[in-house]
């Protein structure tokens, strides 16, 4: 049944069983732990689906060096009903202000929140839909990508677009 919580921790009930103890209880909490373990895994299978190049959280997020980001916003945005209201969200600043620190961030936030989050750089997304649409495969490609609740796109100020990458881009 894949049950690998209730696996590894049922042989320690099953002794405490018949020592006259309760065991409804026991049994009960295995379960809360099987689910809890279950939605651990499948937080932990979106955010590595997600192609964060590397891990970071909101929580170890430095606020004062930035005294314009308001905890409190972020908090809010946090909270992903932007997601469920198909609003964007564009995070705009100099070079070395957390940008990409807090995309990922809220990225991760969304994917335990149980969203389907995808990350790319600019470059490489609009280098993968120029190679989709040479290779007649662009329907595809753009499909893949409107399968996630939440795509984020880093550094796309960094990189000037020619006519047809920015077409592509929008398309997605």
């Amino acid at each position: 049944m894949r049950l690998p919580t209730i696996r590894a921790e049922f042989p320690d009930i099953a002794t405490l069983g018949g020592q006259g103890s309760d065991d409804l209880p026991r049994f009960a909490e295995l379960l809360m732990a099987e689910c809890d373990d279950r939605a651990r895994r499948r937080s932990e299978r979106r955010i590595k689906a997600a192609g964060f190049p590397r891990e970071k959280s909101l929580r170890v997020f430095v606020f004062d060096a930035n005294p314009n980001i308001a905890p409190a916003a972020i908090r809010t945005v946090a909270s992903c009903e932007w997601i469920k209201k198909s609003q964007p969200l564009c995070l705009i600043g100099d070079a070395g202000t957390g940008k990409s620190h807090m995309l990922i961030a809220l990225g991760t936030e969304a994917a335990m929140k149980g969203y389907r989050v995808g990350y790319s750089r600019a470059t490489k997304l609009v280098n993968e839909l120029v190679e989709a649409a040479d290779e007649k495969r662009l329907n595809k490609t753009i499909a893949r990508y409107g399968r996630v609740g939440l795509l984020c796109i880093d550094e796309l100020g960094y990189m000037e677009l020619d006519r047809h990458g920015a077409e592509l881009l929008f398309q997605v």
